[in-house]
């Protein structure tokens, strides 16, 4: 009777409910060869960057003067950062892209929220060693991924903000999905611990079915800033709302507890339908991999302790793995710990925009082992970056003093918008970008390099 159940949890999705890492691995050559017989040549990616120099630097001599401050206004060397920008960072969330691509298959709408959730999960994969911090974007900064043509999708990401750093993200697929985002990051330095807490709501929808997820991130803590080695945990939980069907996910990233017996990095949910009724049990690590599992039962437990709620003790089939990480790639502990992905992310392409992480000029020179170029580089741009707001500034107050409205700094490729579902005010795309790639116009972009 299990087996007949477990394979009408499968009928609504495609035959690979059941997939591993090898599955995915699998579904991106198949995706390779049938763009290839289509007359594409696929452009071969970049598997290695230069060996990451061995630069020392007294960490505390810089860090002691932020204790309790927003660390995006403070200037850093590059020594403490790796050769991506923020932008490269947050399109690195789509790594595991063929989750959603098995979830529009879905047609019952609780199975796809178990691929959502575990999609929202493994964007948390590839920062389990990546300790050093991404370059701050530049405002007007612009970071395009576009694998149409081999992977079905595109991205793009713009620096809306400076202070508070803000970028705005937009991907679509042509499988079937839109995902849209705009995040804010709020950094505190607390002396032995940094956290970074990312702000905003991230939006995805599946074009047939209209389902449209809601979620935000967890917060992030780098541990040992001072001694000791560099360590990261991501705790608190996230909440996924499907806004047509009600349904919701709960999910819990335990903090890391010398003390507990629990697995490391151990994340737990329940995907509950509308009616508030527990169907799928959510677990693993947000370093490895996500299974769910199909309740047959729930029921109270006996509560252990005075004062605490019981425990609810679910009855549930095998569990099956929705998601498991790629293995780095060989010598990532000399390229930053970068996933084959991440390798990619800073390769040089002809006909971005001028505005595109890839031609930031310090982050090219870190790339290449030229630190202490890369550091009167940095500077370089920063100065520029506070001229121009300085210039904004004198604008503005000109406006005032003739009684002009003075809207700002505008985004090229974004704009702002009061979201119908969740009322918040966000960065949302309003196109033009792919049109002007293709015509090679950058007339309109900034000159921010």
């Amino acid at each position: 009777r299990a087996s007949s159940n477990i394979s009408a949890a499968s009928e609504g999705c495609s035959d690979d409910w059941h997939f591993s890492g090898s599955t995915l691995d699998a579904a991106t050559h198949t995706a390779l060869r049938s763009s290839s017989k289509h007359g594409s040549l696929q452009k071969q990616r970049r598997t290695h960057i230069p060996d990451k120099p061995n630069y020392s630097l007294n960490l505390w001599s810089i860090m002691k003067n932020c204790i309790g401050k927003e660390l995006s206004k403070i200037p850093m060397p590059i020594n403490f950062n790796e050769p991506l920008s923020m932008l490269q960072r947050l399109t690195e969330d789509l790594e595991y892209h063929e989750l959603l691509d098995r979830a529009v298959r879905c047609e019952n709408a609780i199975e796809q929220m178990c691929f959502v959730a575990a999609f929202s999960v493994s964007s948390y994969s590839t920062t389990v060693q990546r300790t050093a911090k991404p370059f701050n974007p530049l405002l007007g900064e612009t970071f395009e991924l576009d694998r149409l043509e081999d992977l079905g999708f595109r991205s793009i990401c713009e620096q809306v903000s400076h202070h508070p750093p803000a970028a705005a993200h937009h991907v679509y697929s042509r499988r079937g999905w839109t995902l849209r985002q705009e995040i804010t990051i709020a950094s505190k330095f607390r002396g032995k611990y940094l956290s970074i807490m990312p702000l905003g709501t991230i939006h995805l929808e599946f074009h047939s079915s209209g389902n449209h997820y809601i979620w935000q991130k967890v917060t992030s803590t780098v541990h040992n800033i001072i001694v000791g080695k560099l360590w990261i945990d991501q705790s608190g939980d996230i909440e996924i709302l499907n806004h047509k069907s009600k349904d919701k996910c709960h999910l819990k990233f335990t903090p890391y507890s010398y003390f507990s017996r629990d697995v490391p990095r151990k994340v737990t949910g329940v995907v509950m339908d509308a009616h508030g009724n527990e169907r799928y049990v959510m677990s693993g690590t947000w370093d490895e991999k996500m299974e769910c599992s199909k309740i047959i039962e729930a029921s109270q437990g006996n509560s252990i302790a005075e004062g605490k709620l019981p425990r609810t003790l679910y009855q549930t089939l095998s569990p099956k793995v929705l998601w498991r990480k790629y293995p780095l790639p060989e010598n990532a502990e000399n390229m930053y710990f970068f996933s084959k992905l991440a390798l990619t992310l800073n390769e040089p392409e002809d006909g971005v925009a001028p505005t595109d992480s890839r031609v930031r000029p310090d982050q090219r020179l870190m790339e290449n082992g030229k630190w202490d170029e890369a550091n009167m580089e940095k500077q370089r741009l920063e100065e520029k970056q506070r001229a121009v707001r300085r210039h904004r500034e004198v604008e503005a107050a000109g406006a005032l003093v003739e009684g002009k409205d003075y809207k700002g700094y505008i985004p090229l490729w974004f704009e702002r918008k009061v979201d119908p579902v969740t009322g918040e005010l966000m960065c949302v795309y309003k196109g033009g970008y792919w049109e002007s790639k293709q015509k090679q116009n950058w007339s309109q972009c900034p000159s921010i390099f």
